[in-house]
């Protein structure tokens, strides 16, 4: 049986139920992650966790991991057909998928995260990253001894590039000469789940003097929070709080907060404040922000936990507006 047959019928078994026995159309939300799995520990395990709480809270959902694009319509399809609302898609790489199978099922809610498509049954959910990476760069900034930090996104593309881009401004914000090395893990979306490749990259920036590394390439960032951890130096993770994966090694992490988004879609379905349309989450709407927990308390100074709380203020009162890469295709640092 090929990976696709099996998807589908462990799929079908999992969804399949009294409900269906008498022809009635699911009402179970559903989600489908993208590439880098369920447990990813950054981007998809965020939208996990928003589901997981929907679950705590009496709601119930579906989930599906693909193993490869030529699964994402299928995917998609299969939920729909089955009555699944909302369909949740965290990540970009749903656009292509989203815009051909949405039409066909014009009664179902879809919700995507990280890109928008308009079509009337369609929630978009995109985020300020560069508000989030800039707090990020800031504490990035006062922490280097080097004066040498570095970012490592998954590959060229604008919406990675919106979070160096913020890094590198929050980062010379405060230190105007230091020195932001960026460089991608591959040249694909296959880049979000290769930490081998990852660590080298990382490991190439720490042999030139970096000691902060910002990880932008979801669960290939493991291998970057490794190789700074390894060196003695610190990473700074993504979207999901990675903090704890190795405590006093990890600055801080950029919070994505998928989770609400995933939540939110699925909780406005059940009580009817589902909207389909465009949802803009930054620091005003605690979309994106920096972590601090126990696990990095030792490593943050009151100095930078200052500037921080100085930048979060300038930035929702519009004192400090954060370039966004993607509006010109441009970065100002």
């Amino acid at each position: 049986m090929t990976n696709f047959k099996r998807h589908l019928a462990a799929l079908a078994t999992g969804i399949a139920g009294a409900a269906l026995l008498a022809g009635v159309a699911f009402a179970d939300a559903a989600l489908v992650y993208d590439g880098g799995g369920k447990f990813d520990k950054s981007f998809n395990e965020a939208a996990y966790n928003g589901a997981e709480k929907y679950k705590a809270e009496g709601g119930a959902y579906q989930d599906l991991e693909i193993s490869g694009d030529a699964m994402r319509e299928q995917a998609i399809r299969q939920f729909a057909s089955r009555g699944n609302s909302p369909i949740v898609l965290p990540g970009f790489s749903w656009e292509t998928a989203l815009k051909t199978v949405a039409p066909e099922f014009p009664d179902t809610k879809f919700t995507i995260i990280d890109t928008v498509v308009d079509l009337p049954n369609v929630q978009s959910v995109v985020f300020k990253e560069q508000e989030g990476s800039y707090l990020v760069g800031i504490l990035a900034a006062l922490k280097s001894e080097s004066g040498k930090i570095g970012v490592v996104p998954a590959f060229n593309f604008d919406l990675l590039e919106a979070f160096a881009c913020g890094y590198k401004l929050g980062a010379k914000s405060v230190k105007p000469d230091i020195e932001v090395l960026e460089t991608y893990v591959g040249t694909g979306f296959e880049a979000f789940n290769d930490p081998v490749k990852a660590t080298e990259v990382a490991k190439s920036q720490l042999d030139q003097g970096v000691d902060v590394i910002f990880q932008v390439s979801g669960g290939s960032g493991a291998g970057v929070l490794q190789a700074a951890a390894d060196a003695g130096k610190f990473g700074i993770g993504v979207d999901s709080n990675q903090n704890h994966l190795h405590p006093g090694h990890v600055l801080t992490s950029m919070l994505k907060r998928v989770d609400v988004a995933t939540y939110n879609a699925m909780k406005g379905a059940e009580d009817g404040t589902w909207k389909p349309g465009l949802i803009v989450l930054g620091l005003a709407e605690d979309g994106v922000g920096a972590a601090f927990d126990d696990n990095n308390a030792a490593l943050i100074t009151d100095e930078m936990k200052a500037a921080v709380e100085k930048a979060t203020a300038d930035i929702k009162s519009g004192a400090v507006t954060v370039h966004d890469f993607r509006t010109d295709k441009n970065c100002p640092a």
